[in-house]
């Protein structure tokens, strides 16, 4: 987890020059790129530990999320509704 946030730290050391709009895009373009990564690897997480027999209120409790927010990450991709639009 350091060499991340070091990561992390450099990066937003090496854009503090820019102008401020750009700055913003640059970090709002990061944190989509950085909530992507962690999001598919947390359902995978949640998808191994519920194959070993653990209980969504229990993969809940070690992800730091509701029982509900597991069963909706749980859903495969192909099976999840889709919005009307």
């Amino acid at each position: 987890m350091a060499f991340l946030r070091s990561d992390v730290a450099r990066f937003c050391g090496e854009i503090v020059d820019l102008a401020p709009a750009v700055r913003l895009a640059r970090l709002a373009e990061l944190r989509a790129m950085l909530d992507e990564v962690v999001l598919q690897a947390m359902a995978a997480a949640m998808a191994d530990a519920q194959a070993e027999g653990w209980g969504l209120r229990r993969i809940g409790k070690h992800a730091r999320v509701s029982h509900e927010q597991v069963r909706r990450m749980l859903v495969p991709p192909e099976a999840q509704p889709t919005m009307p639009g």
